[in-house]
């Protein structure tokens, strides 16, 4: 909205910041910042009156679980989604067709996830939305977002993936790019709902990830920084460094209200839709094999569970002590505030190891 300012340049100078990305995402920070923290508390207030006994604790996880966090209500999505939207629409270029595709999944994914807490909190048993359904619902929302994506370029590129660290390989998909990118979409999100589990410790790796996508639209959608990094230029993705700027602001109000012990829960409905949003980054970027790489923390996560199911069915034996891989730890004698700061570090490494692949190539 704030954008359309930029139109005013000609007549008053001072209105052509309102052009610049870089301007319109530090706005878009800063306003989905104060309106967590305005409207937060009523927010928290609300969810902890309509919930009762807030989100249902896994009986067989952390013991300590059930005497620190039962009571404390879920659905915090909500909260970051609204703050995250308000920004988004105010500063934001709303004729920027990625702006849409990728909001389109992140509200899509986010409603998947309200209604998964919706179900848990009603029927007070921590399992929802019945998986397979979850999954196909999913896959597509996914589906069609990636279908749009290859809609706006005809260049043959618009169904390929690129490499990292090699400039010049990019293996073109055809018809199979939309499903590939569906699942890049749908594991972002499901990866992002395993990994919160502890307080804090989904919503620092999102931003983190956020700020780095968003470092990684804004060069992708210059053609000036694409040819000196030699990373393929996808014209009008530097837009998506605004909705990058509106997650982390977002993010940050957020984290005062969860930080330990957490005043409220992200839920399914904040992580499926942070992840979805991000792996939708990813692809209309074409960094999907990158992503693998700063959001490594979340893949880790995803597959300890893969891996214990697997490994449970296979020979009746698990391989951790229990999955997520965070809970694997806490078993082992690990604090959470532990757990967290350490998969901070890691994520924190991860994302300047995906982003030293912008340069090696």
């Amino acid at each position: 909205m704030l954008y359309l300012l930029g139109d005013l340049a000609d007549q008053f100078s001072a209105f052509n910041v309102f052009r610049y990305i870089t301007f319109r995402t530090g706005g878009a920070i800063m306003t989905a910042l104060l309106f967590i923290a305005l409207f937060g508390p009523k927010i928290i207030a609300s969810l902890r009156i309509r919930q009762g006994h807030g989100q249902p604790i896994r009986a067989d996880g952390p013991q300590s679980h059930l005497l620190t966090k039962k009571g404390t209500p879920t659905m915090g999505g909500l909260m970051i989604l609204s703050g995250m939207i308000v920004a988004t629409l105010l500063w934001a270029n709303l004729a920027n067709p990625y702006t849409w595709i990728v909001l389109g999944v992140t509200v899509g994914f986010g409603f998947i996830g309200l209604y998964d807490d919706y179900l848990k909190v009603t029927k007070s048993s921590h399992t929802g939305f019945g998986g397979r359904y979850r999954l196909a619902v999913e896959f597509l929302i996914a589906g069609i977002a990636a279908y749009c994506v290859t809609l706006l370029d005809t260049d043959p590129f618009a169904t390929s993936i690129a490499f990292p660290f090699l400039k010049d390989l990019a293996i073109n998909l055809g018809i199979f790019f939309i499903p590939f990118a569906a699942f890049v979409m749908v594991g972002a999100g499901n990866a992002v709902n395993l990994t919160d589990g502890l307080d804090g410790l989904a919503i620092v790796p999102v931003m983190i990830a956020a700020t780095s996508f968003g470092l990684i639209a804004y060069l992708s959608g210059n053609a000036v920084f694409s040819e000196y990094l030699q990373i393929h230029h996808v014209p009008g993705t530097g837009e998506l460094a605004v909705l990058c700027g509106a997650v982390i602001g977002a993010g940050l109000g957020f984290l005062w209200f969860n930080a330990p012990p957490a005043a409220i829960f992200m839920g399914d409905t904040g992580s499926l839709a942070l992840g979805g949003m991000i792996g939708a980054i990813a692809v209309t970027t074409k960094h999907e094999i990158v992503l693998a790489i700063i959001g490594g923390l979340f893949v880790v996560e995803a597959v300890s569970v893969i891996v214990q199911v697997a490994s449970f069915k296979i020979t009746g034996k698990r391989v951790f002590r229990m999955a997520p891989i965070h809970h694997h730890f806490e078993h082992m004698g690990w604090t959470e505030s532990q757990v967290v700061i350490r998969f901070w570090i890691i994520a924190v490494v991860l994302a300047l190891i995906g982003l030293a692949t912008l340069k090696l190539r």
